[in-house]
């Protein structure tokens, strides 16, 4: 699987809801182990389906320390299948993130503190829960691949962009030779 990078149609389409019986086919279930696989060989913290070019409603989210986010949370990979906002939070904060179909750059945007969602989980399930901090910000940064977003679209000024090179060294004080 190859990322979609920032201009790629891919990035600006709507995803499109699976189908139940989707979800239980042989050919989903490795899509999603591959889905997860690339992501985890390229430091992410999440992925959504339309970053590999594929238009289905999935995502990933796994926050844990990598050389990306060092001070991530470690938590076990969530598949979210047709997942949907049911409420946020009105408070908000702003910190930085980064994407890999956005290489190189990273965004201080703003983001909801916490996150009410529901979607399906492998097995078709419906589920619901509340993310909360880093992790629903990687949330709702995946949410925005599938509704045709990237975190540039969240930019308030110019000047909350920053080189990754100049984050790691300036914002989160990784040292050059720990690169």
């Amino acid at each position: 699987m190859k990322i979609a990078q920032v201009g790629e149609a891919i990035l600006r389409a709507t995803a499109k809801l699976v189908a139940d019986s989707e979800i239980h086919s042989d050919e989903f279930q490795t899509f999603v182990d591959e889905l997860l696989l690339i992501m985890q060989e390229a430091y992410g913290v999440g992925i959504a389906a339309p970053q590999v070019f594929d238009e289905r409603a999935v995502m990933i989210i796994a926050s844990r320390p990598s050389p990306r986010y060092p001070d991530a949370p470690d938590m076990a990979p969530l598949v979210l299948i047709n997942p949907k906002v049911i409420q946020s939070a009105s408070e908000t904060v702003k910190d930085w993130e980064g994407c890999l179909s956005v290489p190189g750059l990273r965004g201080f945007i703003r983001r909801a503190t916490w996150v009410d969602v529901e979607y399906q989980s492998r097995d078709g399930g419906t589920q619901k829960r509340r993310l909360d901090g880093f992790v629903a910000r990687i949330f709702l940064h995946e949410y925005d691949h599938l509704i045709g977003k990237t975190w540039l679209d969240h930019v308030e000024v110019n000047t909350d962009i920053m080189a990754e090179s100049v984050w790691r060294r300036d914002v989160a004080g990784i040292p050059e030779e720990a690169e």
